[in-house]
């Protein structure tokens, strides 16, 4: 995908933001809309369907926190990348935004040239896993994941998980670093079977750990885990 392709919808109640901000995206080539509360950015989503969403969490009218989990759960937007761009590097409102299905979470003041370069890196996850969902057989640090056969290789060695240990390792996988919720991993691997408890998760993690690395496997308090290379 061309940068003049490229979408990215910057959602901020603070003009300042807004233009150097939009000012430095735009000049890199890629198309840039704003917004300037969360309200309006939500419409802006829904009309634009961009591939990045750039949104602060204090904001009138609606917050970032209310605006993303709206966004997250509209049709088209699911894929959609959300960072919180924010004065507010707390704890409780990373996990907040993280809950409200963020990708990722950047703390102001930071320098144009240097959120460019995240803005970069979290396209090239798009397309990375646009890739890799396209793909039965793909590769992710050093393990290569083979979905047809439900069976991964790590460092030459092949390794045969079970069928929920591989698709809950399939899912956190295909968004390295991507904070899955416990419920979204409930929904995702589970679905409509049997009834399961939140410990169910935690005990195929630990399983995930043993065979491939406890390094691998994140966990994000009151969040989910998450996939690290």
């Amino acid at each position: 995908m061309k940068k003049s392709e490229t979408k990215i919808l910057l959602i901020d109640d603070e003009p300042d933001i807004l233009e150097i901000v939009g000012y430095n995206l735009s000049a890199e080539g890629y198309q840039v809309f704003t917004a300037k509360n969360g309200a309006e950015g939500v419409e802006k989503a829904k009309k634009k369907q961009p591939h990045l969403i750039i949104l602060d969490v204090m904001m009138p009218e609606m917050d970032g926190i209310e605006a993303c989990e709206i966004i997250r759960g509209t049709p088209g937007l699911e894929h959609t990348i959300i960072t919180f761009l924010t004065a507010r590097g707390e704890d409780y409102s990373q996990v907040a935004g993280f809950d409200a299905g963020a990708d990722d979470y950047i703390t102001k003041p930071i320098k144009p040239k240097v959120l460019v370069s995240k803005v970069k890196a979290l396209l090239r996850r798009l397309k990375e896993n646009d890739k890799k969902e396209e793909e039965d057989i793909y590769r992710v640090g050093n393990l290569v994941i083979n979905r047809e056969e439900y069976k991964i290789v790590n460092e030459g060695t092949e390794i045969i998980l079970p069928r929920k240990e591989f698709e809950l390792l399939s899912l956190l996988s295909s968004k390295p670093n991507k904070v899955f919720k416990r419920e979204v991993i409930l929904d995702r691997v589970w679905g409509n079977e049997v009834v399961v408890g939140g410990r169910t998760i935690d005990v195929h993690i630990r399983k995930l750990r043993e065979k491939i690395g406890d390094e691998h496997f994140k966990t994000v308090k009151g969040v989910g885990y998450k996939f690290v290379i």
